[in-house]
């Protein structure tokens, strides 16, 4: 289907068969949008583009700056072109103007016969009126084949097969990952010289439109027509568009699959996870995954209470770590996803590629107003894959430490930067540590309860300032002759001995424990 009239399309019709052409002949290709009557001088800012302009020359007769003037302002406006009756008030066109109609390729026509202006706009309008009409069936007829084609075929081809027979013009679809697709498909050295001028495109072009399909919030090629023969229209551009669409969902679609035959194989993960994979099983396994060995691994366990797809989590997931440099297997467990991250970049930066991962994860759930918590988990890094076992085991431990310093400051989703804190979580697990807390501690939590006082507090505070009483009065906002009674009430409950070195890294360390085991979590579930 033919999208829209041209200059020469309207010079076919009846009322233009006296006519002369005088000028612009190169620019008789262009479209019309539509027909204006024009006897006035100054036209620049009622015009959009495309118009053609019927005159009678009334507006300047024989004055040649008025007639230059107006025909610069057409030019500059994108008129399509001027249509001027001969012989009442215009005999001639000067040769200025002619020469500059040529150089802009804009068409002059000269209507060598009296024909009223009525009969050609009431003309023109209908046919324009029906051609957008016929435009508009012919879009929802594209938008249902697209549809109907998306629920049958295997390849993404028979998408680009629907906008070629349509349009025919040369289909480029570029990805992100700068791998191309040409169709129809083109000789080597075709695709080279079209590939550099749409690279190299910096200004729209009348013969190129394009659209992004994004995947996921990112952009993930973009679909772009050229044309060699004819200018391309909002026709074209809207018929690109339903395209675009139509292949983000059909790319979606199998990401999706892909995605859930990965969590169907998913069992020789568990058995890796639990350190059961021999090595030879386990390359098998993950150089059908992995294009390129891993410089590493880290485990990642995503904690979560409620999520309507996770497969769609996972796919979002992908998306970003890509674009980090991460690649992974996932495999869904009790109210858990576990991630094995695939460092495929430098080892120095893949903590703070993470991060930036599940940031941008966090800031993507945000702006869809999802009420999802993050509560992740991340083991420590391995570069032996036959290690990956450990890292999923410290990223439990990790889930853990997090979910007892749930409200500290402290807290951390890295193993590497719990420190002390991995130390505490062996020892609750393989001493009784409830026990040595009560024998460090028991008194002052003892006289706190009976008389509601704040000494854990202060002792805290005291510890953490280095035992200077300044800094301790101005953090805890009292004066310090309340703090030298409190820590007189703690040196009678604690000895005198309390700031000594040996019991004040005693002290310190139940303390960090007291705060370990108020609030102990099974990790049984997860497991």
């Amino acid at each position: 289907m033919k999208s829209y009239l041209t200059v020469n399309d309207i010079l076919q019709r009846k009322h233009f068969d006296q006519i002369e052409i005088v000028a612009g002949k190169d620019g008789l290709v262009d479209q019309v949008k539509w027909v204006h009557i024009v006897e006035v001088t100054k036209i620049g800012n009622l015009l959009k583009g495309n118009e053609l302009i019927l005159s009678t020359a009334v507006a300047w007769r024989e004055r040649k700056e008025l007639f230059i003037s107006i025909v610069q302002q057409l030019i500059k406006s994108n008129a399509a072109g001027l249509c001027i009756e001969y012989g009442t008030y215009t005999k001639g066109i000067p040769h200025e103007i002619i020469s500059m109609a040529n150089k802009a390729n804009f068409p002059i026509i000269l209507i060598l016969k009296e024909v009223p202006f009525v009969e050609i706009t009431q003309d023109i309008h209908t046919s324009l009126i029906n051609q957008q009409y016929d435009m508009l069936a012919n879009l929802e007829k594209i938008s249902h084949i697209l549809n109907k084609k998306l629920l049958s075929i295997n390849h993404y081809d028979e998408l680009l097969k629907v906008i070629y027979e349509e349009l025919q013009v040369q289909i480029l679809l570029l990805f992100q990952d700068e791998s191309t697709k040409f169709y129809p498909v083109l000789p080597e050295i075709k695709r080279e010289n079209i590939l550099k001028k749409v690279q190299a495109q910096q200004e729209p072009s009348r013969f190129v439109v394009r659209a992004t399909i994004e995947l996921l919030g990112e952009k993930f090629a973009e679909l772009i027509i050229i044309s060699s023969s004819h200018h391309l229209t909002e026709y074209d551009q809207l018929i690109v568009d339903r395209t675009a669409n139509a292949l983000a969902q059909f790319f979606i679609r199998e990401l999706y699959v892909e995605e859930k035959r990965r969590l169907e194989e998913s069992e020789w993960v568990n058995s890796w996870l639990e350190g059961k994979e021999t090595t030879p099983s386990l390359l098998n396994h993950v150089s059908a995954y992995l294009p390129n060995a891993p410089r590493g691994a880290v485990v990642c366990v995503y904690q979560v209470e409620m999520l309507e797809n996770l497969t769609y989590f996972k796919l979002y997931f992908r998306s970003i770590l890509e674009q980090k440099g991460f690649s992974f297997l996932a495999v869904e467990k009790h109210k858990a996803i576990v991630f094995i991250l695939f460092n495929e970049r430098g080892l120095t930066d893949w903590k703070r590629r993470v991060v930036q991962a599940i940031e941008k994860m966090k800031q993507l759930f945000s702006d869809l107003q999802s009420d999802t918590t993050f509560n992740f988990g991340i083991g420590k890094y391995v570069s032996d894959l036959n290690a990956v076992h450990e890292s999923y085991q410290t990223a439990l431990e990790t889930i853990q430490v997090n979910q007892q310093f749930y409200h500290r400051s402290y807290s951390s989703m890295f193993y590497d930067d719990l420190h002390i804190f991995r130390i505490i979580s062996v020892a609750s697990r393989h001493m009784n540590l409830q026990g040595m807390i009560e024998e460090y501690l028991g008194p002052i939590v003892e006289y706190d309860t009976a008389h509601q006082s704040k000494l854990m507090e202060t002792l805290k505070m005291y510890l953490i300032c280095n035992g200077s009483k300044k800094d301790t009065a101005q953090k805890l906002y009292i004066v310090r002759q309340t703090l030298y009674h409190r820590l007189e009430k703690i040196e009678q409950l604690l000895g005198s001995d309390f700031m000594s070195h040996e019991k004040r890294l005693a002290l310190e360390f139940m303390l960090l424990s007291y705060d370990f085991i108020q609030r102990p979590i099974d990790l049984k579930q997860i497991k």
